[in-house]
């Protein structure tokens, strides 16, 4: 392994006959390595990345933050296609509470997943008056209806 730039690559070497012939391969794969790829920050630790549905809420969304630094380790020829997505099972129930676990950020290279982390609230969000509450319970419903109707289209 060898580290360059806060950048950490690991490289194993099978089949040649001499600890001399590994090393000047691993040597040459790490060289590539470096020159080829760089990481890339997607997400800085505690910046806003987007918002879940909340249900029943004060508010009708809850903003969600990673858990960390996003980052991930992409081609410097920048040719391949990248794709981030916010996945979690929704809506989510009100109360909500800073720092609980919503979902996870999700991010392609390809067909590859290259990065999962997850995503916490960013604030709280406290349970809405009763006509939020209905309105939501008959929204939710609508969806749901909806749902159905195009499943047997």
């Amino acid at each position: 392994s060898a580290v360059r730039n806060d950048l950490r690559l690991v490289v194993v070497v099978n089949g040649l006959k001499t600890a001399n012939e590994r090393a000047d391969e691993a040597k040459k794969l790490l060289e590539w390595g470096f020159r080829s790829f760089e990481q890339r920050i997607l997400f800085a630790e505690g910046q806003v990345i987007g918002s879940a549905k909340v249900f029943g809420g004060a508010s009708g969304h809850v903003p969600l933050i990673a858990t960390g630094l996003a980052r991930v380790m992409l081609p410097k020829s920048g040719a391949e296609r990248m794709i981030a997505r916010i996945v979690y099972s929704g809506p989510v129930p009100a109360p909500v509470v800073q720092g609980q676990r919503i979902g996870s950020l999700k991010v392609w290279r390809n067909n590859t997943v290259i990065l999962e982390m997850p995503l916490k609230a960013a604030e709280s969000v406290g349970k809405g008056n009763m006509s939020q509450r209905a309105f939501d319970a008959v929204t939710e419903l609508m969806v749901a209806l909806f749902r159905a109707g195009a499943e047997r289209l």
